[in-house]
Parts: C-alpha cells; sequence; structure tokens
C-alpha cells in the first residue's frame, strides 16, 4: 500500500534561483508569487554571506552548474533541490544526478510547473534525510558491534574465560551500571587503548634512560 502524504502549503517559503538572469528565472519569480513564495537570485555562487537555513528550496542551473557553486560537498545539500534543465546532455544530467537533485523542471520555463516540481522535491528531500540517518545508525551499530567482539576477546585474555564467560561479564557490568552493553564494551576497549599508550610511552622513557 502506497503511503499517503500530507500536502504541503508553500506559502512563507523563500527560495533561492542560482541562475544567471534570464527569461527563465523571471517566469520562475512569477510563479513563485503566484504560490506565495518569496524568491531571490543569485550568481554564479550561492551568497557566501547567506546560510542554507534561511531558504526552504534552492533552484539551480543544471546546464552551466559546477561543484564550486555550493558551500558544502556535492551530493550533500541541505535543502531540497530543483534542477532547472534545458540540455540533454549526458555530461550535464550526470552532474545534476551527482548533486542529488530531488526533482526537475524542464526548460523553457513557463508559467505552471513550479508547484508540482516543489512537492516532488520536497517530499524526495525527506526520504533522503530519512536515509542519510538510517544510514549512519547501522554504520553506528556496525562499529558498536565490531567494539563489542574486541571487548570480549579482550575479556578472554584478561579473564582466560571462554566466549561466554566474557559476554556475560559484559552483561552483567552494564546491568550493574545502568548502560547498554555497547557502552561496557566501548570503555574497555578505550581502557586497554589507553594502557597500550601508557605502556609504550613508559618503554620509550626507559629506553631514553638507558641510553643516557
Amino acid at each position: 500500500m502506497s503511503s499517503v502524504h500530507n500536502t504541503p502549503n508553500f506559502d512563507g517559503w523563500r527560495a533561492l534561483i542560482l541562475h544567471r538572469p534570464h527569461q527563465n528565472v523571471d517566469a520562475l519569480f512569477a510563479q513563485c508569487a503566484r504560490i506565495g513564495i518569496a524568491a531571490e537570485q543569485a550568481w554564479p555562487d550561492f551568497p557566501r554571506d547567506r546560510s542554507a537555513e534561511e531558504f526552504n528550496i534552492l533552484l539551480i542551473d543544471a546546464d552551466m552548474g559546477h561543484d564550486e557553486q555550493f558551500p558544502w560537498r556535492q551530493g550533500e545539500a541541505p535543502l531540497p533541490m530543483i534542477a532547472l534543465i534545458g540540455s540533454e546532455a549526458p555530461g550535464r544530467i550526470a552532474w545534476t544526478i551527482a548533486q542529488g537533485a530531488d526533482a526537475q523542471l524542464l526548460k523553457p520555463i513557463g508559467s505552471a510547473g513550479l508547484y508540482s516540481a516543489l512537492m516532488v522535491a520536497s517530499h524526495s528531500f525527506v526520504r533522503r534525510r530519512a536515509l542519510d540517518r538510517d544510514v549512519a545508525a547501522l554504520k553506528d551499530r556496525l562499529a558498536r558491534r565490531q567494539e563489542l567482539a574486541e571487548a570480549t576477546a579482550l575479556l578472554m585474555l584478561r579473564k582466560n574465560c571462554g566466549a561466554s564467560e566474557a559476554y556475560q561479564h559484559l552483561r552483567l557490568t552494564a546491568m550493574s551500571r545502568s548502560c547498554s552493553i555497547e557502552d561496557v564494551a566501548a570503555a574497555i576497549v578505550q581502557e586497554f587503548e589507553n594502557h597500550g599508550l601508557k605502556n609504550a610511552d613508559h618503554g620509550r622513557r626507559n629506553g631514553a634512560q638507558q641510553r643516557e
């Protein structure tokens, strides 16, 4: 079953049109005014004295755009992005995809089309950010599982016990400290690393004293 989305209200939004002065920009200004969006135009770069948080939507010229226009890394736009496309050159389309455009609007810009592009872009941006959060959470879980395995191995060596006993020690420690078993594992790994660094530093000092 497809999910149902609420129809967004764009009244009061702020838009930045990153495009050289052109009739297409004039047409976008007119459409924005009808929808209730306050629009600004800039070129060739995203204004360095402005923050992306000041805008709700960014419209970019896919035909003449380049990576250096933006104060963020490629594909990491912090706001919904609509690509204004006039060229079907493969290189230009590939660049637009790499930027992570959430929707597109074909040139020449007429008297309609912006509203539907805004709908697509706003929903796509929400999904993209949710996916980014899920990926980050999965990476964090994987890293913590690796720490858990490392802590278990360290306890097996320290206590001369099996894996099940080492894991049980981690679990009981977590219960006694009212924290997660992953937090206990991270503390054990950090303690081991700090102890190793101290031993290495102590060895270097002893070696230097012996040479003296």
